[in-house]
């Protein structure tokens, strides 16, 4: 085994270890691997970080042809105002709501 593969397996044994912790037909015998502090407070951070991971390469490049930061560019236009949004009105819906209709009448009106 290689060193790129034998990195692979521990990465993936890892996960394992952290899946068998929140697994509820697991959770009998996972109790008794707990978390230091450090590690939950750090495992608290991944659903950001994953979404985030998916939502900017989508935004800036949704062609996949190298950035396009310019207005030509819905979802960037639409990425920009939902911050905004939710910013100032803290709500998910309503900021769902707006940026989708930013979204789709930049696309249909602005850009014909």
């Amino acid at each position: 085994m290689n060193a790129a593969t034998s990195n692979y397996v521990l990465l993936i044994l890892g996960m394992a270890v952290v899946r068998m912790r929140s697994a509820p037909p697991c959770s009998c015998w996972a109790e008794r691997l707990p978390f230091p502090p450090i590690v939950r407070t750090a495992l608290s951070f991944v659903p950001v970080t994953v979404l985030t991971a998916i939502i900017v390469p989508m935004t800036v490049s949704p062609h996949g042809n190298g950035a396009e930061i310019t207005r030509r560019n819905p979802q960037l236009v639409a990425a920009t105002v939902a911050i905004v949004v939710c910013v100032l009105t803290k709500r998910p819906l309503v900021t769902i709501a707006v940026s989708l209709a930013v979204f789709f009448v930049w696309q249909f009106a602005v850009l014909r």
